[in-house]
């Protein structure tokens, strides 16, 4: 029966850093955490300290975790924002970011998450996408074997998953919850948010 599916335990990784955009983390946040009330999805935030992280437009956000020790994540989120581009050169952060990939399921970024994917080395041959206004600069640190797109809110590349800018979070992520419990779960959790959700706005090029 689709919802109250899989009985192992499924973590739910959601990294946050200073000047992280809220709505990168927020939006799948929420939509894993609704979709956890009857599935086997835990969803935790983690930083690179177990200390208050101030949000970009000032936030202050408790992470449930830091990089030492979280749970290991099956799904792993980077969101984006301002401070991106700080963490995309913090090694302490994109080596977490190597390591946890070798063995999660899925690895999703939203925004200019893609700029600490592309740090880690995940985006070889991929099709990839960002923020819109972050395009070029994507385009800049990306290998050249990726392919960036434009006009996209989301491209699923099997294990990497990217999204577009801030809300295309949320359509990446019901996207996700999709691919593992059906439509019919997306749907519902999508419902409960009051959420206008298209599926086909994004890449699958699974």
């Amino acid at each position: 029966m689709e919802g109250m599916l899989m009985k192992e335990i499924k973590n739910v990784a959601i990294l946050i850093f200073e000047d992280v955009e809220i709505l990168d983390f927020c939006g799948p946040f929420e939509v894993f955490s609704i979709t956890a009330r009857d599935t086997n999805l835990n969803v935790y935030t983690v930083a690179e300290k177990i200390t208050p992280i101030l949000t970009y437009n000032k936030l202050s956000v408790n992470p449930h975790y830091s990089i030492f020790d979280c749970p290991e994540p099956d799904i792993v989120l980077i969101p984006g924002g301002k401070g991106s581009r700080k963490e995309m050169n913090n090694p302490i952060i994109i080596n977490w970011i190597k390591s946890v990939s070798k063995n999660a399921e899925l690895v999703l970024s939203v925004c200019t998450g893609a700029f600490l994917l592309a740090k880690a080395d995940l985006l070889d041959n991929l099709e990839i996408t960002t923020h819109h206004l972050s395009l070029e600069f994507l385009k800049e640190i990306a290998p050249s074997s990726a392919k960036v797109r434009e006009g996209v809110r989301f491209i699923d590349n099997g294990k990497v998953v990217l999204s577009a800018g801030i809300s295309a979070g949320i359509d990446m992520s019901l996207y996700v919850v999709e691919r593992i419990f059906g439509k019919e779960k997306a749907l519902n959790t999508a419902s409960i948010m009051e959420y206008e959700w298209n599926p086909e706005h994004g890449i699958k090029l699974i």
